[in-house]
């Protein structure tokens, strides 16, 4: 039994939500940022069939998708026993690349955005994607731990703005979070959560804003803690990593995880903390990581080296 089953058997009342709204579909969505969220998240939607465009500021940094999907197919061969190499290659195919953002909004049904968590960078994002996309497109952020009554003025259609959150490793941790601020109009939470579905997450509607909402609320306390650890050199990473697993059972380590997210996120979000500790963590991460090409687990290395 699949995640989304055994969720919809245990928890029922979720459905009674989609069926009201049955045969809403969206088939065109396009993705703002591809880096390892963006991309993974532009990938999923077309495996499930989707027609996707994924935009970025230039040519460049478009150019290594190529290489990105080329990693996330035997991932998807390891983890889901129905994907195979003909499926992930039909994948591809579905998506287009575009660094002219006119073009990349042109045919969207949906946006998600997933640049850089920074607040003043998503706002820009927003007002020049409010300015050129189609009048009925919904818009959709992956914020980490941005609230979405914090963006959704600059998007100049702030009832069809919210938050659609996505799990590092979509495809297994194939959860959707789905949170609308005051003035999101509830039809569209519900469109998306039949997107959601669609592109195989487990929907998850939050009732009211949370920052972090629920899985990062949970995470990010228990990540903090392992910064500060590792700043005050009380033990070393792999230390830490097994003491975790070991005393707990769970699968991995706070620094696996950390590898797994990425080093841009934690950076982009510590070195603005007010806490000196976690701005020292943010300063490690860039000289040490972020500088070297020891970006996390999807560039083969970060705190571990995986190659």
């Amino acid at each position: 039994m699949d995640r989304w089953h055994w969720w919809n058997r245990h928890y029922g009342f979720l459905a009674s939500t989609y069926t009201t709204i049955k045969g809403v579909t969206m088939e065109n969505l396009t993705v703002l940022g591809t880096g390892v969220l963006g991309s993974q998240i532009a990938f999923q939607a077309a495996y499930q069939g989707k027609n996707v465009v994924a935009y970025d500021l230039n040519d460049e940094i478009l150019a290594k998708l190529t290489a990105r999907w080329e990693y996330l197919k035997p991932l998807y061969l390891r983890d889901l026993p129905e994907a195979t190499p003909e499926k992930l290659d039909a994948a591809v195919r579905r998506i287009r690349t575009s660094s002219d953002l006119a073009d990349a909004l042109k045919d969207a049904e949906i946006v998600i955005e997933a640049v850089p968590e920074v607040l003043q960078i998503k706002r820009d994002t927003w007002a020049r994607a409010g300015a050129l996309a189609p009048a009925h497109t919904v818009f959709a952020t992956n914020s980490s731990t941005l609230l979405p009554s914090d963006i959704a003025d600059a998007t100049g259609r702030p009832e069809k703005f919210l938050a659609l959150h996505f799990s590092n490793e979509v495809w297994r941790q194939n959860t959707g979070e789905i949170m609308g601020h005051a003035g999101t109009n509830p039809q569209y939470l519900d469109t998306v959560a039949v997107f959601a579905e669609e592109i195989g997450m487990m929907p998850i509607k939050l009732k009211k804003e949370q920052p972090g909402y629920i899985l990062n609320s949970l995470l990010v306390p228990f990540m903090t803690s392992a910064a500060k650890l590792y700043v005050r050199d009380v033990a070393d990473v792999a230390v830490i990593d097994a003491t975790w697993r070991r005393a707990t059972g769970a699968p991995l380590g706070p620094f696996e995880i950390y590898d797994i997210i990425g080093m841009e996120t934690p950076y982009n979000l510590n070195i603005q903390s007010e806490d000196p500790e976690l701005r020292e963590f943010a300063d490690t991460l860039k000289r040490n990581f972020i500088d070297q090409g020891r970006l996390g687990r999807a560039t083969g290395k970060g705190f571990y080296d995986y190659e």
